[in-house]
């Protein structure tokens, strides 16, 4: 007799850095910063402090999924947050990492939890997209830049009203998407979202420095508008 897709659970590491500015305040914004396949957390807190004034709390977490992928100098490690292999396996820990993540900065008395952005490159769209429809008292906004929306958008019963701002980048000569697939992610995402914003770019599937400027407008706004 044939048993197929029996499970043991396992306990896994989940790796994650945090930057803490010097002058921050205590309970301090924070910013929750995803890569995208291939990428790693040092890539995306690079990305972070680019962006986030002195004042944010950063955590860039990592994805769980390591592989080999190919450079212009051999082979090095990346990581990917999920596949079409059971993927609600992936997006339920990917749900379950940012949460916890929380948790523990919270408990450290560091971030101000009504002041809590989310920003994913990529890949890390979807999925940020997924938690801020299943968890939409968590986050204050939401940054994608280069990525898709959750397939199930429309079909999801979880997924809930999602009030908080949204800035959504995207360029016009991507490699994985056509204009055709953004204008769609993006009429979707703005029929759904009552504070959202998008911008469309002279750029590849990258984050240029045009889009950096623009993001960190859009949260020093965010912070901004708090303090007054």
């Amino acid at each position: 007799m044939l048993q197929s897709d029996l499970t043991i659970a396992a306990t896994i590491n989940l790796f994650y850095d945090v930057f803490i500015p010097d002058n921050a305040d205590r309970r301090a914004p924070l910013l929750i910063a995803v890569h995208g396949y291939g990428a790693h957390k040092r890539y995306m807190m690079r990305e972070a402090r680019s962006v986030a004034a002195d004042r944010f709390v950063i955590a860039a977490i990592e994805a769980p999924h390591p592989h080999y992928r190919r450079t212009d100098d051999g082979y090095r490690i990346g990581y990917g947050w999920l596949s079409d292999q059971r993927p609600e396996q992936h997006i339920g820990l990917h749900h379950k990492f940012v949460l916890d993540v929380i948790e523990n900065l919270d408990r450290g008395e560091l971030i101000d939890r009504e002041q809590i952005f989310i920003y994913g490159f990529s890949q890390a769209c979807a999925l940020n997209f997924r938690f801020a429809f299943t968890y939409p008292d968590v986050l204050k906004g939401v940054i994608g830049v280069c990525g898709g929306v959750p397939g199930d958008l429309e079909t999801n019963g979880v997924y809930r009203p999602f009030e908080g701002e949204t800035f959504y980048l995207y360029g016009d000569d991507d490699e994985f998407y056509s204009q055709e697939q953004f204008a769609a992610f993006n009429d979707k995402l703005a029929s759904r979202l009552p504070n959202y914003r998008s911008k469309h770019y002279a750029a590849k599937h990258e984050i240029t420095d045009e889009m950096r400027e623009d993001i960190s407008l859009f949260l020093k706004e965010q912070v901004c508008r708090d303090v007054n």
